[in-house]
C-alpha cells in the first residue's frame, strides 16, 4: 500500500471507530503528512479499509525508508503510538464520553472505554490473538493457561541505545498518570494513544485505565494518583469494595505488598480488575467459618491449592474491618510446625494478596494467605514454585496467577514443539540446549502417557497445566491435606 493511500484508509480507519469525526479527516491527514515529512497529499480512493496492522505496517515502512524511524520492533512502536496519538481523541473528551456512558449504566462506560483502547492501537489486538491458551481441568476447575507473546522482547539495538541513555525520572513509573500522552523513549513504552479515566475510591484520587498486553478479558488496572509505594491494610480492602460497589460487573484485586510474593511494581499502589471469572473465583468454599463478632459475615476455607478464605456479606465496612482483623492476626502469627515464619532477622514474611467482588448483591472478599520465607533449596522463595518446576516457570506467582491463570513465558512456544518432536523421534532431549531442561519431566510423562505426533503437543500442554496447579499448591502456605487443614484452623481460631 502506497503512503498516500495508507494516510487516507488510517483517518477512514478512525472515523469508522469512533476515533475523529467526518470534519476531522482532512485536519488529520495533514497532521500524519507532518510527522512523515510530506508537504503534500496526494488524494486517492480506498475501496475497503484494510485491517488496522496492515496499514500502520505500510506507514512504518515508508517512515523506515526514509530514515524516520529505526527498522526495530522498539523504534517501530515509538513512532505508530506517535501516529495513533494524533487520532486519539483528547483527555477531556474521553472523561466526558465515559460519564455519559456510567450515567446508563457502569457496564456501558467501560464499553465505550474498552473499545477505543482497542481501536486506538494501545492495546494491540493484533499481537494478542497470538497469544496461546488452552485450559487444563483439574481437581480445582479448569485452570487458564497462556503462554504470553504480545509484549514485545527489546532487540541489540533498543537495548544498546537505553544503556547509553541518560535516566530521566519522568515519569517515575510506567504506571503514573504522567504517562498519558507521553512521547516515550527506547527504555520507555509510547503513551501517546493512552488515556486515563479519573475515580473517587474512599475520597482518594485513583485512575482507570486498560492493561496493554490483557492478560484475560478487560485486564484493567487502577492505580492511585501520587507514585506511593503498595500497601495492603485496611484503607486497601475498603478501596477494593469501593470499587467493586462503582463497577459491579468487574472483580479487582492487588498484589502482595512484599517481594517474592508481591506484584513487579511495588514502588506504585495499585490494582488488577476486569470482566473475567477466573476459577478461583467459581472455586466452593470447603470448610465454614464464624469469626466472634462478624456473624453477619459469611467466612470460610476456599477450595483451592493456595490457602484462601473467603468473607461474604452485605456491609462492606464490616467486611473490611474483618479482612483487617484477619490481616493482622496473619502478619504477626507463626507455627513453626507449619513452617510459617512472621519474621526471621526482623525481616517481616507474612502478608495477604486479596481479591474482591461482587456476586448476587453482596460482597466477596478473597484473602490469600501468602510468606516470602526462603530456604537454602529455595532461595528464590519456599512458597514460590520450586526448582523442579523452574524449566516451566520461575517468576513471581502474582494476582493473576494466584486466581488460576498461568502467564508463561515466550520461550515455551518453541520449546513445546522442538520437544514434541524430540519425544515422538526418540531424539536426544538432553543434547538440544533448548529443551535440555525439560528432560526428566519428558520422560516422565513419556513413562505413564501414551505419545504419538497427533497428541504430542496436547498432551504437553496438559502436562504444563498440572506443573501450574502442583506450582500453585507449593505456594499455598497451608498443605492440601488434613495436617494443613488443622493448622490452617488453627490460624483462623486465633483471630481476635
Amino acid at each position: 500500500m502506497a503512503v498516500f493511500q495508507a494516510i487516507k484508509a488510517l483517518t477512514l480507519y478512525a472515523e469508522k471507530e469512533g476515533l475523529i469525526e467526518k470534519e476531522d479527516i482532512i485536519f488529520s491527514i495533514n497532521q500524519i503528512c507532518q510527522v512523515l515529512g510530506l508537504e503534500n497529499f496526494e488524494n486517492c480512493e480506498i475501496e475497503k479499509i484494510p485491517e488496522l496492522e496492515e496499514i500502520l505496517s505500510s506507514i512504518l515502512s515508508y517512515a523506515v525508508e526514509n530514515g524516520l524511524c529505526e527498522d526495530s520492533v522498539v523504534y517501530r512502536d515509538l513512532f505508530d503510538t506517535k501516529i495513533m496519538g494524533l487520532l486519539t481523541p483528547r483527555p477531556s473528551q474521553v472523561i466526558k464520553k465515559f460519564n455519559e456512558e456510567y450515567a446508563k449504566s457502569p457496564k456501558a462506560a467501560t464499553e465505550y472505554y474498552y473499545n477505543l483502547s482497542r481501536k486506538s492501537d494501545y492495546i494491540r489486538e493484533y499481537r494478542i490473538k497470538n497469544d496461546i491458551k488452552w485450559i487444563t481441568k483439574t481437581e480445582y476447575g479448569d485452570i487458564d493457561i497462556t503462554i504470553n507473546l504480545s509484549k514485545p522482547e527489546k532487540d541489540p539495538k533498543a537495548i544498546a541505545a537505553a544503556l547509553k541513555m541518560k535516566q530521566s525520572a519522568y515519569p517515575k513509573c510506567q504506571l503514573c498518570k504522567e504517562n498519558e500522552g507521553y512521547m516515550g523513549r527506547v527504555n520507555h513504552p509510547a503513551r501517546q494513544n493512552h488515556r486515563i479515566i479519573p475515580i473517587d475510591l474512599c475520597g482518594e484520587d485513583f485512575f482507570l485505565q486498560y492493561s496493554p498486553y490483557v492478560y484475560y478479558n478487560e485486564h484493567c488496572i487502577v492505580f492511585n494518583s501520587e507514585h506511593i509505594p503498595m500497601v495492603i491494610n485496611k484503607s486497601a480492602f475498603e478501596k477494593l469494595l469501593a470499587f467493586v460497589d462503582l463497577f459491579p460487573h468487574y472483580f479487582v484485586g492487588s498484589n502482595a505488598d512484599l517481594p517474592i510474593v508481591g506484584g513487579s511494581i511495588l514502588t506504585h499502589e495499585h490494582f488488577q480488575g476486569g470482566g473475567y471469572e477466573f476459577a478461583m473465583a467459581k472455586a466452593p468454599v470447603e470448610y465454614e467459618f464464624t469469626f466472634s463478632g462478624y456473624e453477619n459475615i459469611n467466612a470460610g476455607i476456599v477450595k483451592w491449592p493456595m490457602s484462601v478464605i473467603r468473607l461474604s456479606g452485605g456491609d462492606a465496612g464490616k467486611m473490611a474491618e474483618l479482612a483487617d482483623k484477619i490481616l493482622r492476626a496473619w502478619r504477626k502469627y507463626s507455627d513453626e510446625g507449619a513452617f510459617i515464619l512472621a519474621e526471621t532477622d526482623g525481616e517481616a514474611h507474612n502478608t495477604i494478596t486479596p481479591i474482591a467482588r461482587k456476586r448476587n448483591g453482596n460482597f466477596e472478599l478473597d484473602l490469600v494467605l501468602r510468606n516470602n520465607i526462603t530456604t537454602e533449596e529455595c532461595p528464590l522463595g519456599f512458597y514460590h514454585p520450586h526448582p523442579e518446576y523452574h524449566h516451566i516457570k520461575k517468576e513471581n506467582i502474582g494476582l493473576i496467577e494466584v486466581m488460576g491463570l498461568a502467564v508463561l513465558p515466550s520461550r515455551l512456544k518453541e520449546e513445546i514443539s522442538v520437544l514434541a518432536d524430540a519425544m515422538v523421534n526418540n531424539k536426544d532431549i538432553r543434547a538440544d540446549e533448548r529443551i535440555a531442561k525439560h528432560a526428566e519431566w519428558a520422560e516422565e510423562i513419556a513413562s505413564r502417557r501414551e505419545i504419538n505426533a497427533d497428541n504430542c503437543v496436547d498432551v504437553l500442554k496438559d502436562e504444563i497445566g498440572i506443573v501450574f496447579t502442583s506450582i500453585l499448591e507449593q505456594c499455598g502456605v497451608y498443605k492440601r491435606n488434613e495436617e494443613g487443614k488443622a493448622q490452617f484452623i488453627k490460624f483462623m481460631e486465633s483471630v481476635k
